[in-house]
């Protein structure tokens, strides 16, 4: 059970998400921002609460939907927005936009925009991590569709094989892009079919952070019991279309939920009402999210205001 104090911190860093994704639907209007943006709203508590199970020198990578992911482990907002506004002050001087984003001293060493390309990475990192007899573990976040990727079996036919500590960490909308399961798969249970392997799964409510974070723990401890990968299934709603800042419920190919769907899908309300029920007050948590908001706005301000790259940083941090 999480401690007053713990779920307090949790709070922040979720609505620290939640409010940074709401900033860049105001500001993608105005069009400042050029890259393409896939927004995580709905799935915060996914990486918030594993990387809250990991520890502080622990290897991640990430997909293209990695906002929240940079967010939990960073904490910070100012090279973050200045990324996406392309300016030079950006974690990657504004030329990796926002399906690009890293942090290598917080332990997140990459992201990608192609679906699948980071877990055959993870599994590389892991796999060093044993030749140095290093026990830090390696966590790879990736959605549903890509485990239709043949990479993502033989990563992890390879890491059961070599029984690599690494969690790998399906955050599934049920959607790729806008196919359901049922469309792409001729297989019913991808817990089964991951468990046919030489590897532990374990599925959990991806909206219900107290119940990633005991689903994280329970499948760390089963992975160091049985030296074995670990395979976490988290369910969660996708709010927002596939890439941009719009609902398209227009679409068709999914229905609109109601209000009382909608907030039993919300991460966010979920665990406000968790918190209140835990005996915090809703003091503490509006005085949390007046702290988030000056945060977001101060570093919306900076990144506005930046510079963006010379002419000649073009020909800069290539790889030839």
């Amino acid at each position: 059970m999480l401690s007053k104090a713990e779920g307090l911190r949790l709070y922040r860093t979720l609505l620290l998400v939640r409010l940074a994704e709401e900033a860049i639907r105001v500001y993608y209007h105005q069009n400042e921002m050029k890259t393409p943006v896939h927004l995580g709203i709905g799935q915060e508590a996914i990486p918030v609460g594993v990387c809250h199970c990991l520890p502080k020198n622990a290897r991640t990578l990430g997909t293209y939907r990695n906002h929240a992911l940079y967010l939990a482990l960073t904490q910070e907002t100012d090279r973050f927005f200045a990324e996406l506004f392309g300016k030079e002050t950006g974690l990657g001087r504004g030329k990796a936009g926002s399906m690009h984003l890293c942090a290598p001293e917080h332990g997140l060493l990459a992201t990608s925009a192609v679906v699948g390309t980071t877990i055959p990475l993870a599994v590389g990192v892991a796999l060093a991590q044993a030749y140095r007899r290093d026990s830090t573990p390696v966590a790879v976040f990736f959605g549903d569709g890509a485990v239709e990727e043949g990479v993502f079996w033989e990563s992890l036919n390879f890491a059961c094989l070599r029984r690599l500590n690494i969690l790998f960490v399906c955050e599934d909308n049920g959607l790729a892009i806008h196919s359901a399961p049922s469309d792409r798969r001729g297989f019913s249970s991808l817990v089964q079919s991951v468990e046919s392997f030489r590897c532990k799964a374990i599925s959990a409510d991806g909206s219900d952070l107290p119940a990633v974070i005991q689903a994280t723990r329970q499948l760390r401890a089963e992975m160091a019991h049985h030296t074995q990968p670990g395979f976490l299934h988290l369910t969660y709603f996708r709010f927002l279309e596939h890439v941009g800042i719009n609902e398209d419920f227009a679409a068709g190919y999914r229905h609109r939920p109601s209000s009382e769907e909608w907030i039993a899908r919300d991460p966010v309300a979920r665990f406000t009402t968790h918190l209140l029920a835990l005996g915090c007050l809703q003091d503490e948590l509006d005085e949390i999210k007046t702290g988030v908001e000056a945060q977001v706005d101060e570093s919306l301000n900076r990144a506005r205001a930046a510079n963006y790259p010379a002419a000649e940083a073009l020909y800069e941090d290539l790889l030839i």
